[in-house]
């Protein structure tokens, strides 16, 4: 693992002092099958506008890759035991022995790499689709990727930031407090919470764009314009908190303050 580069301390906003990079490393994992789709759009709209800010953009588009997001021994080149597939025991092994996969092993340097890691996706089924959540299975390794005792604000990707870009079906409000769907901050807290900060990043709060299907292109030429701004303001884009490891005891729950 690279050691993340450091965020420099620039002007304050509202007493918060901004932390910027200049020179941004931003790997885009997209995860749909049509490049038509706004999805598709909004990865190249990414592209072009980080790019043309003089930051470097790096894209795994899953499909146009044919990523296999089965996880089983293709996992590795090592074996630690040929009789019993133990996941967790064969990524620790191969962590230990350059033992993982060409294709894996290409997508961990890109996590490596980057300064910022943006998953663009489609919400289906209310969750990631199976060609992400398959990349986070095999790219997301124990012993790599957390393990150890190296978890959310101590994990492995601490100094480095991870945003999700979303689509989803529904209108807005759908995805509200009081909404069918139940709230969107809800739907995505097992990515948020559950990947992105369990393994260390700091996590911006989601882009998330509703039913685009029943946009016109002006509506879309808006949002698309809006993304563009939060990608070239990062520094001062709303992170969602967390709490950190220190404040929860030994069974992992939150310690209570003594009464007075």
């Amino acid at each position: 693992m690279v050691a993340p580069r450091t965020w420099i301390a620039s002007n304050s906003v509202g007493g918060l002092q901004l932390l910027v990079l200049k020179d941004m490393r931003v790997f885009i994992v997209h995860a749909h099958h049509e490049p038509k789709s706004f999805n598709g759009s909004l990865t190249r709209h990414a592209t072009t506008a980080l790019e043309a800010a003089g930051h470097t953009v790096v894209v795994s588009d899953l499909y146009t890759m044919g990523f296999n997001p089965v996880s089983d021994r293709r996992n590795f080149i090592t074996t630690k035991d040929p009789n019993f597939l133990h996941q967790q025991s064969e990524e620790i092994y191969a962590s230990e022995n350059k033992g993982f996969a060409p294709d894996i092993r290409a997508e961990m340097d890109k996590l490596s790499w980057c300064d910022v890691l943006i998953l663009q996706f489609p919400l289906w089924w209310f969750g990631l689709p199976a060609i992400l959540k398959g990349w986070v299975d095999r790219v997301f390794a124990m012993h790599w990727a957390y393990g150890g005792g190296k978890y959310y604000d101590r994990g492995p990707f601490a100094g480095k930031r991870a945003m999700c870009s979303v689509t989803a079906g529904n209108v807005a409000s759908a995805y509200s407090e009081s909404g069918m769907n139940g709230p969107i901050s809800s739907i995505l807290f097992p990515i948020n919470h559950g990947i992105l900060y369990f393994t260390g990043f700091t996590v911006i709060e989601p882009f998330v764009i509703f039913a685009p299907r029943r946009m016109g292109q002006q509506e879309r030429e808006i949002h698309l314009k809006s993304y563009s701004d939060r990608l070239l303001n990062l520094s001062s884009a709303p992170l969602l908190a967390y709490r950190k490891l220190e404040e929860h005891d030994e069974k992992w729950v939150l310690k209570i303050s003594p009464k007075n």
